[in-house]
């Protein structure tokens, strides 16, 4: 029995086409897609890895830009890296990509002006996602913060869309930013009340409240002897949490314990002084009598010319 002898050929070699690099074979492209698809398989575990590791020890507002930056920067590198497998040259190819960026940055100035902003503020952090903020006169609870655009649900549900540009170079009040925040107060009482024991009974409602801080402590004084009142200021510090339920709180149960104990808010007060001056001069009053006398002539003069 004779031996069937096959040729000697290899499917993957044969030639797809030609560059100035030189032939490129199907076993090329073959592993120009195996290489890329390997390197996002293992660009997404280590994501997911990554992105477990990390869980409780970055903040996700921090470290999901982090993570998306090295998962897309690793496959731009495999990409250009081998390129001359396909028979591209990635020195031509970079520096055709650095004219078309500076074009396409001409362009578009305002979306690299918030694509720079953007990274700042992932890094820098003046915000976070949860928080409330007020930014250029919008105020309300930051959603997100993309690489454009920053989302802010206003208090009234609304939901606002700012450039990252207009929010990074404008000012930024955080409102939460701070573990603890100061409230005010202004107790107007009346001039005939006792100043000494409103201040202590405003006090002692003060030290009853469990979430009112002793340090900072809080402070409640004779700010201004008003036109119709004695205006009192009582300033306290609450955790950030509890400031707006303290503050309401605590407002309506001084106005009640200052009722119970005699001392109102006063309405304002005006005292008006009438001077009246009922003497007159002689010679006036003479004079309105003839006036008035020669007014009545001419009236029955008239009235005698019409009857006859």
């Amino acid at each position: 029995m004779g031996l069937l002898i096959l040729p000697d050929i290899n499917f993957f070699d044969f030639e797809l086409y030609e560059t100035s690099e030189g032939m490129v074979t199907f076993a090329d492209l073959l592993k120009f897609v195996l290489i890329l698809s390997f390197s996002v398989l293992l660009s997404r575990v280590l994501t997911i890895y990554l992105r477990r590791s990390l869980k409780d020890r970055v903040s996700k507002d921090v470290g999901e830009p982090v993570l998306k930056l090295l998962y897309y920067s690793s496959l731009i590198v495999v990409f250009i890296s081998t390129l001359p497998l396909i028979g591209f040259d990635p020195s031509g190819f970079l520096l055709a990509g650095g004219v078309a960026g500076i074009v396409i940055g001409f362009a578009s100035q305002n979306i690299v002006g918030n694509l720079v902003a953007g990274c700042f503020l992932m890094f820098e952090r003046p915000i976070k996602i949860g928080d409330q903020v007020e930014i250029n006169g919008i105020a309300g609870y930051v959603t997100d913060i993309r690489i454009i655009s920053t989302l802010i649900r206003t208090y009234d549900g609304l939901l606002v869309r700012l450039p990252n540009q207009q929010v990074f170079t404008t000012n930024i009040t955080n409102i939460v930013g701070h573990p603890v925040r100061r409230f005010e107060y202004t107790i107007r009482i009346r001039y005939s009340d006792d100043a000494s024991t409103a201040i202590w009974l405003i006090k002692d409602l003060i030290d009853k409240e469990p979430f009112a801080l002793m340090s900072p402590a809080p402070s409640v004084f004779v700010n201004e002897l008003g036109e119709s009142s004695v205006n009192i200021t009582a300033r306290i510090w609450a955790p950030v949490n509890e400031w707006f339920g303290l503050k309401t709180r605590l407002l309506w149960n001084i106005k009640k314990t200052l009722e119970e104990n005699g001392i109102e808010i006063p309405f304002p007060q005006r005292v008006l002084h009438i001077k009246t001056n009922s003497e007159k001069p002689p010679q006036v009053i003479e004079e309105l009598k003839e006036n008035t006398f020669e007014e009545n002539e001419c009236v029955l003069n008239f009235e005698e010319r019409v009857l006859n």
